[in-house]
């Protein structure tokens, strides 16, 4: 079937992904944007899994700046080459994340991933967490559910991998990185951030 080039554009302002890529996956979908959306993450996760043990030396440490000079931030992010360091894509990349770890507290992230999040302050969230679902006077099993579902909420706000992305919300920002890895074709990860705001408590 033909593809429209607004059909593309769609595609590419929702998931970040190539022209190429976005064109095979909406003809794939039968022109069907959400369902081209979904092949594209799946497809860059299945990338990103097949990537993962390549060696990660090169990449970039970059700083953002948020308007005002009120909060900053370092990050450094990896990839396999430097070639693909420096290129457009990847240095926006790069900002893009940076951006996302200057988002406006309570929001911003606070560990990479969630084998990051150190266990005694799992633990502390857990115990406030289990506390206030015994308060409800709900069944154990259900307790537990409760418990579990906020802990996911609690992984998606301070955990950068994953957040929503806040260019595009309907996408998590480990989706945005699987995108990229699909296509530069290179294992890429994020090592590390610091994040600074002006007049916080030291």
């Amino acid at each position: 079937m033909t593809i429209s080039a607004q059909q593309v554009k769609e595609l590419r302002e929702k998931t970040g992904s190539g022209l190429l890529e976005c064109k095979t996956a909406l003809q794939e979908a039968n022109g069907n944007v959400d369902d081209a959306a979904i092949i594209l993450r799946k497809k860059g996760k299945a990338t990103a899994e097949k990537r993962s043990g390549r060696s990660t030396i090169e990449g970039r440490v970059s700083s953002y700046i948020h308007t005002g000079g009120r909060v900053g931030v370092l990050i450094e992010v990896n990839c396999e080459t430097d070639f693909v360091a420096n290129t457009d894509e990847f240095q926006e990349l790069v900002r893009d994340l940076g951006m996302q770890v200057a988002a406006a507290a309570p929001s911003a992230p606070r560990w990479v991933r969630r084998e990051d999040v150190p266990k005694d302050a799992l633990d502390k969230e857990r115990d406030i967490l289990t506390s206030q679902a015994e308060a409800s006077g709900k069944p154990a099993n259900v307790i537990e559910k409760i418990v579990e579902g906020r802990l996911a909420k609690f992984y998606s706000e301070n955990v950068l991998l994953e957040q929503a992305f806040i260019k595009n919300p309907d996408q998590t920002v480990e989706e945005l990185l699987n995108s990229r890895i699909a296509v530069l074709k290179e294992n890429i990860q994020v090592r590390r951030f610091v994040r600074f705001e002006r007049g916080e408590a030291l």
